[in-house]
C-alpha cells in the first residue's frame, strides 16, 4: 500500500507525546468529517488520511515499526515476523579503523531469524523489499519444478468514528502500482469486527492463490455516547426545578433530536429507556438497539438573596 508521513498529515512532531497526536487528531476530525464537508470529496480523502495516520502513531508497536522502517513497514508485519526484536548488529562486524562490513547469511540463520516459513532467499528478500527486492537481487525468478504456494494472509486495522459504525463507512485502499478497493464497511459494525477481502492479500509464489486481506475494524471513542453491544448509553445533565417540577428535555441521538419527558420529582441519575434508538444490529440493520438516558441534576449556584430566602421557606414547610 501507498503510505504517506503521518506525522506532517497530523502536523505533529516525531517526538510528539501520545496525548498531543490525540488532540491532533480529534481536532482535525471534527474538522474535515464528511458530516461537516457533506459532497466535499478532497475533504473525504483528507480524513480517511488522518484515521490512516492516527492508526499508526496512536499504537506504540505500530508508530516503532513506522519510525524504523518507514514505508516498509507493512510488508514486516504482513511477514508475520518481529522486525522490532531483531538485531541487526549480530549480522554486522566491525572492522579495525571504524565502519561496518556484512557477511553472507545462510539459509539455516535465515531461519532461526524468522522461522521456518521461508522457502529460501527469494522469501527473504520479497519479504523485506516486495517487487524491488526480485528485480534488485534476482532471486525472485521462478525456480523449475517449485510448487505453486499460496500468498499470506494480510491484516489491517481500520478506525472509524461511532457515526460511521452507525450509518455505515467506505475505505479506499491503495496498493503501490495504482491499484485501488473500494471497501464498504456495514452499519452497526462493532471493535473487533474483521471485514474478509478474498484474494486481496499477498500475492501467491509460483503462480499460487492470493491471500485473503483482513479487515480489523476498531470504532474509536465517541465525546457524549458509550456504547454496549447494540444499545447506546448517554448521560442528560437537567436543571433543579425540572428534576422537582418535571418538564421536557431534548435529547440528542445519532440521527436526530427527540423530546423526553422528565416526571416530577425525579431522582439524580434515573435512568430512561429510549426503544429503538440505539445501534442497529450488524446481521439485521433494520432492527434496533435501545438508549439509555441517565439524567445528571445540576444545583443552582450564585444564589440571590431572594431566593435564599424562597429556599429557606421550602425547607420550614418540610419540616
Amino acid at each position: 500500500m501507498q503510505f504517506r508521513d503521518y506525522y506532517q498529515i497530523l502536523g505533529v512532531s516525531k517526538d510528539a507525546e501520545k496525548n498531543e497526536i490525540k488532540k491532533a487528531y480529534r481536532k482535525l476530525a471534527r474538522k474535515y468529517h464528511p458530516d461537516v464537508n457533506p459532497g466535499d470529496k478532497a475533504a473525504e480523502e483528507k480524513f480517511k488520511e488522518i484515521n490512516e495516520a492516527y492508526e499508526v502513531l496512536s499504537d506504540a508497536e505500530k508508530r516503532k515499526k513506522y519510525d524504523r522502517f518507514g514505508t516498509q513497514w507493512r510488508q514486516y508485519e504482513r511477514s508475520g515476523g518481529r522486525p522490532e526484536d531483531f538485531d541487526w548488529s549480530q549480522w554486522t562486524s566491525a572492522p579495525r579503523g571504524g565502519g561496518s562490513t556484512t557477511r553472507t547469511i545462510s539459509q539455516e540463520e535465515l531461519e532461526r531469524m524468522f522461522g521456518g516459513g521461508l522457502g529460501g532467499f527469494s522469501d527473504f528478500f520479497e519479504m523485506l523489499f516486495g517487487d524491488l527486492g526480485r528485480r534488485s537481487t534476482g532471486f525472485g525468478q521462478r525456480q523449475a519444478g517449485s510448487r505453486p504456494a499460496r500468498g499470506q494472509d494480510s491484516l489491517h486495522t481500520v478506525q472509524i468514528s461511532l457515526e460511521e459504525a452507525f450509518h455505515g463507512a467506505t475505505r479506499t485502499l491503495e496498493w503501490e502500482g495504482g491499484r485501488r478497493i473500494e471497501v464498504r464497511i456495514p452499519p452497526g459494525v462493532r471493535s473487533g469486527s474483521r471485514l474478509r477481502l478474498s484474494g486481496q492479500g499477498a500475492s501467491g509464489r509460483a503462480g499460487g492463490q492470493a491471500g485473503d486481506l483482513y479487515l480489523k475494524i476498531e470504532v474509536l471513542p465517541h465525546a457524549r455516547f458509550r456504547r454496549q453491544g447494540d444499545d447506546l448509553k448517554l448521560t442528560q445533565p437537567i436543571d433543579l426545578y425540572t428534576a422537582l417540577l418535571g418538564g421536557k428535555v431534548n435529547i440528542p441521538t445519532l440521527e436526530k433530536t427527540v423530546e423526553l419527558t422528565i416526571p416530577p420529582e425525579t431522582a439524580n441519575g434515573k435512568t430512561f429507556r429510549l426503544r429503538g434508538l440505539g445501534m442497529p444490529s450488524l446481521k439485521t440493520p433494520s432492527q434496533r438497539g435501545d438508549l439509555y438516558v441517565s439524567v445528571d441534576v445540576h444545583l443552582p449556584t450564585r444564589l440571590s438573596a431572594k431566593e435564599k430566602e424562597l429556599l429557606q421557606q421550602l425547607r420550614n414547610l418540610r419540616p
